[in-house]
């Protein structure tokens, strides 16, 4: 069973950082392309970031030049570094890959940033 858990969101003001992970098991993480998701109340669920399996990445414009996807294949651990956090980035994120729930489904981490 493909399973993501989701940890290290918080509350940060605005121009702070924080770094969300998501833990993979039932596949195999190292040959998998892995995704992060935004949903913010009233919101629809956003593609923040993608890293395909040869380290290629994409960024949605909003979050371009301040954050960053890396993963650990030792820890089957994908992650995002959020840096100058914005109040507009505030919403649940999720990570999703393919054969797992829908993205922004599940419980996700909270991530709150004040002005």
């Amino acid at each position: 069973e493909v399973q993501l858990v989701e940890s290290g969101g918080g509350s940060v003001q605005a121009g702070g950082s924080l770094r969300v992970s998501c833990t993979a098991s039932g596949f195999s993480f190292d040959a998998a392309d892995m995704g992060w998701y935004r949903q913010a109340p009233g919101n629809e669920c956003e593609l923040v970031s993608h890293i395909i399996t040869d380290g290629g990445a994409y960024y949605a414009n909003s979050v371009k030049g301040r954050f960053t996807i890396s993963q650990d294949n030792a820890k089957n651990t994908v992650y995002l570094q959020m840096n100058s956090l914005k109040p507009e980035d505030t919403a649940v994120y999720y990570c999703a890959t393919d054969g797992a729930r829908p993205p922004c489904l599940g419980s996700g981490t909270q991530v709150t940033v004040s002005s």
